[in-house]
């Protein structure tokens, strides 16, 4: 009897899979059925992968904190004693803290570095011996418009995503010699409802609360982030089936725009001069031209359900 050819499927390790474009991404590829996909979430999150992703043998749960080192791992250790290789990574686990730079603390600082930089790349480095032994892999990392164009009250989440992005350069041209792909995927304003899972640093509430220095930027910012990503055209699934295409490439590019906004702010940056850049951001951006105005804060009363933040 003739037996038949094993066939060969990549696997690909994606980090924050329980909801939004971690989701998507993730049952993009299970319904590819090309792939074997580990999904990853961290602590109580954790319980909610078997309800979303029935596990089997091309499907693998794993508890996986990406700002604890340990996890990582035993995560990336778990994955080769099954499968013996890792093809691609998705760094697209993160948390977003909405505050100016005044507001931030040192925790949330940390938080936020940790979560969004430090544990991709400590979960770069952990597959990247066993890519390189491989002399194949792919790694992918999240990043955001944010990446390329800051936003006043994201000044920290911001921070972390050009961080990730000058760190995926690097590795570009680190890793070429070794047959191993690095990309950034910028998308923009995605409709989903992420917008909840935005933090308010311990200060930035208390001055928010208070009607205290800033609290007309958390006024004007918070409704118009979250009008932009429920009047975006561009939805999880869209934007996971383009990150699909782009771990399918041969030859896949550095940077990707994947959002139709991002592809917008990419132009007017390479466009406009800085100067008028910023100048036309400012002026566009709601009510700022009353930022600093303590009366008007004061006149916008105190914190109340419908601007509930």
């Amino acid at each position: 009897m003739q037996k038949h050819a094993t066939i060969f499927k990549k696997v690909v390790l994606v980090t924050g899979c329980t909801s939004g474009l971690g989701k998507a991404i993730c049952e993009s590829l299970i319904r590819s059925s090309r792939y074997r996909v580990v999904v990853t979430a961290r602590g109580r999150s954790f319980m909610r992968l078997a309800e979303i992703f029935p596990e089997n043998d091309d499907t693998l749960h794993l508890p996986l904190d990406v700002t604890s080192e340990s996890e990582i791992s035993n995560a990336v250790n778990e994955i080769c004693r099954r499968w013996g290789r890792i093809d691609t990574l998705i760094n697209n686990a993160g948390v977003c803290f909405r505050s100016v730079v005044e507001h931030m603390d040192a925790n949330a600082e940390d938080l936020q570095m940790r979560t969004n930089f430090f544990g991709p790349v400590n979960l770069m480095k952990s597959v990247l011996p066993i890519m390189r032994e491989q002399r194949s892999g792919h790694i992918i990392n999240i990043s955001s418009v944010s990446g390329m164009v800051s936003m006043p009250t994201m000044a920290s989440y911001s921070a972390s995503k050009h961080a990730l992005e000058g760190v995926s350069e690097a590795l570009w041209y680190e890793c070429r010699p070794y047959g191993i792909q690095v990309s950034i995927v910028q998308p923009g304003f995605i409709n989903s409802p992420s917008f909840r899972n935005v933090i308010l640093s311990r200060k930035a509430r208390l001055s928010y609360e208070l009607r205290g220095p800033h609290s007309e930027y958390y006024d004007s910012m918070t409704p118009f982030i979250e009008n932009l990503m429920g009047y975006s055209m561009s939805r999880p699934e869209v934007v996971a089936a383009k990150i699909l295409k782009l771990l399918e490439m041969k030859n896949p590019p550095l940077r990707i725009k994947v959002t139709l906004d991002a592809i917008l702010f990419g132009l007017l940056r390479r466009l406009i001069p800085g100067f008028w850049f910023h100048k036309l951001m400012f002026y566009f951006l709601p009510r700022s031209g009353q930022w600093g105005n303590k009366k008007w804060a004061q006149e916008e009363g105190p914190l109340s359900p419908r601007r509930k933040i």
